[in-house]
């Protein structure tokens, strides 16, 4: 496409001690030529180990602690960057087919369940992970984008993959990398790189399934190279609508495109436009169908300590007393979805009639993970992170927070993407925010901080909108405000808006 823009192509022994979060401040403004996650990962990263900072989960990992290796993994990070960033695309899979090519198809190594939607899809490809691997299969999970780490994008058996073996994967692919292009009109993205490296770790692991989610759309995504046994579609709404479509119905026919010959399809509840599309679809190329609501779906559901208590049904029957410690109605649908994928995957509803083993399908779902989703951070006042962007998933989180959590007073602290539907998503907002902080994370797609302010005091009114630019100020803020309510009261703080936003706050609450 030619309106495409072109190409990006020693210390004092005892230093003084610094601000850390000054430091966070510095050291993202000297990244400003970076791809804006990467920029947010080394300066978080750089800016906790100056607090001390405790060790990370295996769901986000730190940085490496071998200084080697950090810079090794700093040095990919930046040869990535120099690429095309995930919003800037070329409708075309000719560059990842190309690539896949020169490594000898390594997507055909494994079977695999290829997931596509507007939200949930991370949540669901992690719960369809967390379950295979309960029945002891080997799997490997691609999905984006990552809350601080790009290591988290590409994980083997449930954990991301070491900086070791990312470094490692991507010299193995590098030199076909640039085979391919020095022969294609442009350069491979970031995105298709990263895919060619996943695609390549799970071959290489060997995997026994790989879960792929896209990164948007589904005809031309460069994850589309595979043939899932599987297709998911979680539920469509307007978002990517410059790119996908005006409608739910226009935004399938793009979504469809992962649906393949002869493969079972698992779709979450739709609209009434997009479930047409996506059923034509499977028509056309003989696919088997189940649908939430009519095949699978939740039975029955109730809110439990730290989560909730589900009953699903399966293609293959019923499972009760399922605990989900993940919260909202959208999570026990997630959870309906993923076990749906999991059971047709195994031929269940189709060469076999019975449900799988409930006892590992109980052990599986409590253990299941999905950080920056109604994640707490902090008490006393309670800090909840949610990556929710656009207004369908707004409404979702909204909707749970009110379920889920007794707060008097709750503070919402908003830093948005530009290209998004922000006034939609304080609309959803508005009915359960005491006040709105709205703030600017360090990507160069966020929102400006005093033109997000403009749309909120249309909403919220002036006396509830406070501005504060910096994240952490604006943190910091809302706790504060939080905190008026007294010691034993029940103020608390949302921060949400984007996945950026959500990653960054959750580098300066010290998580990771």
């Amino acid at each position: 496409m030619s309106d495409l823009p072109p190409h990006d192509s020693s210390e004092p022994d005892e230093p003084e001690p610094r601000d850390p979060l000054g430091l966070f401040d510095e050291i993202v403004a000297a990244e400003t030529d970076r791809d804006p996650d990467l920029a947010v990962i080394e300066a978080g990263s750089r800016t906790l180990r100056t607090q001390g900072g405790g060790a990370s989960t295996a769901d986000v990992p730190a940085r490496p602690a071998d200084p080697e290796v950090d810079k090794a993994l700093r040095e990919v990070e930046a040869e990535l960057a120099t690429r095309w960033g995930e919003t800037k695309l070329e409708p075309s899979v000719a560059r990842i087919a190309a690539l896949m090519d020169v490594l000898g198809e390594p997507q055909r190594a494994y079977p695999s369940i290829h997931i596509t939607g507007t939200n949930g899809k991370t949540s669901t490809a992690r719960m369809i992970e967390t379950l295979l691997g309960a029945f002891d299969l080997r799997t490997g999970r691609y999905t984006s984008p990552h809350v601080q780490s790009v290591t988290e994008r590409i994980s083997l058996d449930g954990a991301p993959i070491s900086a070791e073996r990312f470094i490692e994967t991507y010299e193995d692919i590098k030199p076909y990398v640039e085979m391919v292009d020095s022969q294609q009109e442009y350069r491979l993205s970031f995105f298709e790189v990263l895919t060619g490296m996943a695609y390549a770790a799970f071959a290489d692991a060997p995997v026994d399934v790989a879960v792929v989610e896209v990164g948007m759309g589904g005809s031309w995504d460069a994850t589309n190279v595979i043939d899932g046994d599987v297709a998911v579609v979680t539920p469509i709404d307007l978002d990517h609508t410059d790119r996908l479509g005006g409608t739910p119905g226009e935004i399938a026919v793009e979504k469809a495109g992962i649906v393949k010959q002869g493969a079972t399809v698992i779709l979450a509840q739709q609209p009434v436009d997009a479930a047409q599309v996506l059923l034509k679809k499977a028509v056309e190329v003989d696919a088997t169908v189940a649908r939430e609501g009519l095949e699978f779906g939740v039975a029955a559901r109730q809110v439990a300590v730290g989560g909730q208590l589900v009953t699903l049904r399966g293609l293959g029957g019923e499972y009760e007393d399922v605990f989900l410690p993940l919260h909202g109605a959208y999570q026990a649908h997630n959870a309906a979805v993923a076990l749906a994928a999991v059971e047709a995957f195994f031929g269940v509803g189709a060469a076999r009639a019975e449900r799988l083993d409930i006892d590992t399908v109980r052990k599986a779902f409590a253990s299941v993970s999905s950080p920056g989703r109604l994640e707490i951070v902090r008490r006393s006042p309670t800090v909840v992170l949610d990556a929710a962007h656009n207004p369908a998933g707004a409404r979702a989180t909204a909707e749970a927070v009110s379920e889920v959590f007794d707060f008097s007073r709750l503070i919402g602290v908003v830093g948005a993407s530009g290209d998004k539907n922000v006034r939609g998503l304080l609309e959803a907002f508005e009915p359960i925010f005491a006040e709105v902080v709205v703030t600017q994370n360090s990507s160069h797609r966020a929102m400006d901080v005093d033109e997000l302010a403009g749309i909120a005091v249309e909403i919220f009114g002036d006396e509830r909108v406070q501005v504060e630019p910096r994240l952490d100020d604006a943190l910091e803020a809302a706790i504060t405000l939080a905190e008026e309510e007294g010691e034993y009261a029940g103020g608390g703080v949302l921060v949400t808006g984007s996945v950026i936003t959500v990653g960054e706050a959750r580098l300066l609450l010290g998580r990771g």
